[in-house]
């Protein structure tokens, strides 16, 4: 069945597009949440006349993404795992955990959107990864792995040297 949808429906289309999909999806799922109208004459001139308004949100979607872009390829994040001595992690680094950093740093991004090179980072190091946004915008982000017993020396030795100058 021809439809076009009223509204973004993730995993099939944007506002406006003309999408085929099965009978029973439309009936069933698309129409009774006013998500999308059969393709017909009367809808097709009514999303003519709304094209403006649809594109000049879309193109205000494309901004939001340069800008996101551009605010997560500045960040570099820190990741805290415990390690052996050998540099290998107890645990694993995936998506889900710098979804869970990010969203501390105060971004919302799902943690499908993130595609980490190999799945999973098993070893302290300095690594990249790439986010997608919007259409084909993606940005890259470095995060450094380190482990527990690194971060926790470098915590103790800023204390001692912050308080060593104030006693003299």
């Amino acid at each position: 069945m021809k439809i076009i949808l009223n509204e973004d429906v993730k995993h099939l289309g944007e506002e406006g597009d003309v999408k085929i999909v099965a009978n029973g999806y439309a009936r069933n799922y698309l129409f009774p949440r006013n998500l999308a109208v059969p393709y017909n004459d009367m809808t097709v001139a009514y999303f003519e006349s709304r094209k403006a308004e649809i594109e000049a949100r879309k193109e205000e979607k494309r901004k939001d993404a340069a800008s996101l872009k551009d605010k997560l390829e500045a960040l570099s994040l820190q990741l805290v795992m415990p390690a052996g001595a050998n540099g290998k992690l107890y645990g694993a680094v995936t998506n889900q955990t710098i979804a869970e950093e990010l969203h501390k740093a105060g971004f919302e991004i799902e943690r499908k959107r993130i595609e980490i090179p190999g799945l999973t980072i098993k070893s302290v190091g300095k690594y990249h990864a790439s986010i997608r946004l919007y259409e084909a915008a993606q940005a890259q982000i470095e995060f450094s792995v380190i482990s527990q017993q690194d971060a926790e020396a470098a915590a103790q030795k800023a204390a001692e040297s912050s308080a060593a100058p104030s006693e003299e």
